[in-house]
């Protein structure tokens, strides 16, 4: 634990087992839980609320699946996300959290980003 980290930093939970809430998809058999525990994590979007979790299984699912963990902000997405593909690992599977989509003034950048830079 980081001293100087903010409180909700320092309990936040760090496992699928210490994870609270969407046990249809974390709870111990369920299909998500089971993809990620064999390093097959899907491509998906985590929607809800501010506070509810989405970053923290975002973290969750990297550490357990030991992948790289990048967290941008929408705001800045076309420029930090070709600097991660840049140096991203063609090997390996990345793992990116874009926090504030909805923020994004111009949304249609994001799969034109995604789909230069993958494919």
């Amino acid at each position: 634990m980081i001293p100087s980290a903010p409180l909700a930093e320092s309990i936040r939970p760090t496992t699928l087992d210490n994870y609270v809430g969407q046990q249809h998809l974390a709870a111990k058999g369920a299909v998500l839980r089971e993809l990620i525990e064999k390093g097959m994590i899907p491509s998906m979007i985590l929607w809800g609320s501010p506070g509810i979790g989405k970053t923290t299984l975002a973290h969750i699912i990297s550490q357990t699946a030991d992948r790289p963990f990048f967290s941008l902000s929408a705001i800045n997405v076309v420029k930090e996300v070709l600097e991660i593909i840049q140096k991203a690992n063609p090997n390996l599977l990345q793992l990116i959290l874009f926090s504030q989509l909805p923020s994004l003034n111009q949304i249609y950048q994001l799969p034109y980003i995604l789909f230069r830079c993958f494919w």
